[in-house]
């Protein structure tokens, strides 16, 4: 359903060292990038992070990425907290999801909540 997803960043040098850092293990890197606009993904740029473009106070956001397997979760989550991410949930099974939801959850530099996600069962 979605194309892409962009969110806006106060900090575009902080959230591009995170980003890189936490998506690195996922596959995913900075794929594009323009003045104080970057594109990462695996194939496409398809999480965007851009300005602060209004003068109000920012909500939560929450963003999800796919991980390919249980190891890669929880290396985002050291990836994250090598940075001094805040950590929201340390990888683990969230059975009330579903039986196999593996996950881990940071704080990002603007104070988002971003996961990395596995739903295979365990090998």
């Amino acid at each position: 359903m979605l194309d892409h997803l962009g969110i806006q960043v106060a900090d575009f040098d902080a959230s591009k060292a995170f980003y890189d850092a936490v998506l690195a293990p996922l596959g995913a890197k900075r794929m594009m990038e323009f003045p104080g606009v970057a594109g990462y993904g695996v194939t496409k740029p398809d999480f965007w992070l851009g300005p602060v473009t209004v003068d109000v106070v920012q909500r939560e956001v929450h963003v999800a990425f796919s991980a390919s397997d249980r190891a890669t979760v929880i290396a985002f989550h050291e990836a994250g907290v090598a940075l001094g991410a805040e950590v929201l949930h340390a990888p683990r099974l969230f059975p009330e999801y579903h039986p196999d939801y593996f996950g881990a959850f940071l704080r990002d530099p603007d104070g988002n909540n971003i996961e990395a996600v596995c739903h295979l069962p365990a090998l």
